[in-house]
């Protein structure tokens, strides 16, 4: 299981926000962590005993050992703040973390809920740095990419939506080197040597990832309305929908459905990730609420799952 927070996809190369555990393979406990605080304590900033985020990560297979190293990793990293009564100590998210993880999480649960058409206009982006300025020329790439643009060319790339402010504000970071934005439409000019921008995408990928989700998830669809999912099993198969589906509007930054082949996958998925992520909500609530007065007095009120209209709703209310 692994974080669907990842800050490096999320709040990428930001010096100003609070920096989440980059994904690592082999190496998840911190990313498990973030991800089981924010989705049970994220709109209360609960504390909770270290004894009880330890028994969690327990669970879903992390070494108590490793639990202990993460937390401690976290709390040096300024996502989670503590506090002692005596030999016991306490953590929450902190103030900045929460912050971050919200507006991550309505930006997830936001997505593939577009209805205005497109209107046809293309932005792009085309860039020049210095060669001695690789590094930074990645660094470019990767916010790109976040921002939901694709290259057509090795330095010109495309995004079907408008600038936004945050777009803006994260292109302006770039100090070195130069760049231009304009939005056009564009000309066909009815040869083999006319790239389609949409081509900057490989379309037939991301349908096959789609097609991937909905083979997996959807068999569980009848247990789950059965009532036959709960415990530890629904906490993590909430964690692992959400992982998996938060990789699409990265792929698959809404990418307008008038370019797509014909019944493109977009919305099938989105509904069985709302399904599975809300109905698993209460008995994974329930469970975690009953895990984590094991170790304290916790009000059970402090420990609450949010369903996916609340994480869309979260950021607008901050």
């Amino acid at each position: 299981m692994v974080s669907p927070y990842d800050i490096e996809d999320i709040f990428p190369n930001d010096p100003a926000s609070v920096r989440l555990p980059r994904q690592q393979a082999g190496s998840t406990a911190q990313n498990l962590a973030v991800t089981l605080l924010a989705d049970y304590t994220l709109s209360t900033r609960a504390w909770l005993p270290s004894a009880s985020i330890v028994a969690l990560l327990e669970e879903a297979g992390v070494g108590s050992g490793a639990a202990r190293t993460a937390i401690s990793r976290l709390f040096r990293a300024g996502i989670l703040e503590s506090s002692r009564d005596g030999r016991y100590s306490s953590y929450r998210l902190t103030t900045a973390a929460a912050a971050n993880l919200s507006a991550g999480g309505a930006w997830i649960a936001r997505f593939a809920n577009r209805v205005e058409p497109w209107d046809g206009y293309w932005t792009l982006v085309s860039f020049s740095f210095p060669q001695d300025e690789r590094g930074r020329r990645r660094t470019l790439r990767g916010q790109l990419r976040w921002l939901g643009f694709a290259p057509l060319y090795d330095a010109l790339w495309v995004s079907p939506d408008a600038p936004n402010p945050v777009v803006k504000e994260r292109l302006t970071t770039t100090t070195l080197g130069t760049m231009t934005m304009f939005r056009a439409r564009q000309v066909d000019l009815a040869t083999p040597a006319s790239r389609n921008p949409i081509d900057a995408w490989d379309v037939a990928a991301i349908a096959r990832r789609y097609h991937t989700f909905i083979r997996h998830w959807e068999p569980m669809l009848p247990r789950i309305r059965a009532g036959e999912v709960s415990g530890a099993a629904a906490v993590q198969a909430r964690t692992e929908i959400m992982d998996a589906y938060r990789q699409f509007p990265i792929v698959d930054p809404e990418l307008p459905i008038e370019l797509m082949p014909a019944n493109w996958p977009r919305a099938q998925a989105r509904e069985l990730f709302v399904t599975v992520y809300d109905r698993l909500a209460a008995p994974a609530q329930d469970h975690v609420r009953t895990l984590v007065t094991r170790f304290s007095d916790v009000p059970s009120s402090e420990i609450r799952a949010h369903s996916t209209a609340e994480m869309a709703e979260a950021a607008d209310a901050s």
